[in-house]
């Protein structure tokens, strides 16, 4: 029989049947080599002091096997050693063992690399669930120590680590509770550095507190959504570090303030919410689009709810200012982006809304964070890329209740792909 396990022979192979009736082989394995080292002394030995046999879980060989491996314990050689007799260990095979270095191999290969539920893959390889977690948090453990990884350019951002949970307080009443954490990614290779709880200050902070100070100072660049929380850790703990303002969030401001008004609009004149019958209502998504990407006949559909749907010309205003926002945001130099600074302003006031007001401040809130932005080109894409894989790791597992087990999972498929 050709088993393929490196360093052992098979002795005998038999087909039989379990317990259950089903068909299984039965293969008996033994080294092929004829002596082994002193783990103390590091002394070759090929007195055989005593002969064992054990079960041993591998990988599953054309249907399902079990084996069966004669494991030797050998009388060292050397007398003034103070291990007399030493158990015979390999690399398929280490001390104490009960399944093969292959096997855990293959079941770490098939949750990391191929994105599988420990559960599926532990039933294809006929062993139980926590075998395949072992294999998980033991890979998580020997992971690169962050300080050693070189961090120019880093970026944060949260997601929601369970579903809402709502419980009763002290008094009785109903509370919510939002079970977040923050992912901190290196933009250059974007791989996940760490994941931490919650999405506060002293999270963030806390972790980078315990980086060490040559790390800190290697970080040129943090990208970060536009959170206080997070822009607070960073001038605490990497004050030498400019703070970039994701573009994408800022559109999504704007997205969400045309929205609004839209909205509004409609409870004003209506005394309803939006239907379809409404050209606004009808065109909402067309009205979030870039107007760039936007082609003819589209730009002809927006000018007619404009011209039927806005008597206020509230909502064109606002989708005026959402454009030059996208406009601004475009821009590659300082002098441009003051320039379209400049015009946002005028788009503002013409608009008049509390709503694009709003979103002005915001812009003026976080100007100096948009101007690195610019210089730099920094965004936060890979961060939302890892969060994209994070969902998936997240449906896959069905939820997960162990943080640990969470964070391991996110660690080493984030790992993999990098080294990929």
């Amino acid at each position: 029989m050709l088993f393929n396990l490196p360093g052992y022979a098979v002795v005998a192979a038999v087909d039989g049947v379990d317990d259950d009736g089903q068909p299984v082989r039965r293969v008996m394995v033994a080294s092929a080599a004829a002596e082994a080292a002193c783990p103390a002394c590091g002394v070759l030995s090929a007195r055989v002091h005593q002969v064992r046999r054990s079960r041993l879980l591998d990988i599953p060989v054309a249907g399902r096997v079990e084996v069966v491996t004669i494991r030797r314990r050998f009388v060292c050689a050397e007398r003034r050693c103070v291990k007399r007799t030493f158990a015979e260990a390999t690399d398929q095979v280490p001390l104490r063992a009960k399944a093969t270095t292959r096997l855990r191999a293959a079941v770490l290969d098939a949750v990391i690399c191929s994105g599988r539920a420990v559960e599926e893959v532990a039933a294809a390889h006929g062993v139980s669930w926590w075998t395949v977690q072992r294999s998980v948090n033991a890979a998580a453990v020997v992971l690169p120590d962050v300080d050693a990884v070189l961090v120019r350019r880093l970026g944060i951002d949260e997601h929601r680590y369970r579903s809402v949970r709502f419980f009763r307080d002290e008094a009785g009443d109903w509370k919510r509770r939002e079970p977040w954490m923050t992912t901190l990614v290196d933009l250059d290779t974007g791989r996940v550095l760490a994941v931490v709880d919650g999405r506060t200050s002293g999270g963030v902070g806390g972790w980078l507190e315990a980086r060490s100070q040559a790390w800190r100072d290697r970080v040129q660049v943090v990208a970060i959504d536009p959170s206080a929380a997070y822009r607070k850790a960073i001038v605490e703990h990497l004050p030498q570090a400019a703070v970039a303002v994701d573009a994408f969030h800022l559109v999504k401001l704007a997205n969400e303030a045309l929205t609004q008004v839209r909205q509004r609009l409609a409870r004003q004149r209506h005394g309803r919410r939006g239907r379809s019958r409404d050209a606004a209502w009808a065109n909402r998504r067309l009205l979030l689009r870039a107007a760039n990407t936007l082609s003819p006949r589209a730009l002809a559909r927006l000018k007619r709810t404009f011209h039927d749907d806005d008597p206020t010309s509230e909502l064109a205003a606002a989708w005026a200012v959402k454009e030059q926002l996208r406009r601004l945001l475009a821009c590659t130099s300082l002098a441009t982006v003051h320039q379209e600074k400049m015009r946002l302003g005028v788009y503002v006031l013409a608009a008049d809304t509390a709503e694009t007001t709003r979103l002005w401040d915001t812009i003026c809130t976080w100007w100096t964070e948009i101007e690195v932005t610019v210089i730099t080109g920094v965004t936060n894409a890979k961060t939302e890329a890892a969060n994209t894989s994070v969902k998936h790791i997240k449906r896959t597992g069905r939820g997960y209740r162990n943080q640990d087990h969470y964070k391991a999972r996110i660690l080493l498929r984030s790992a993999a792909r990098t080294a990929a």
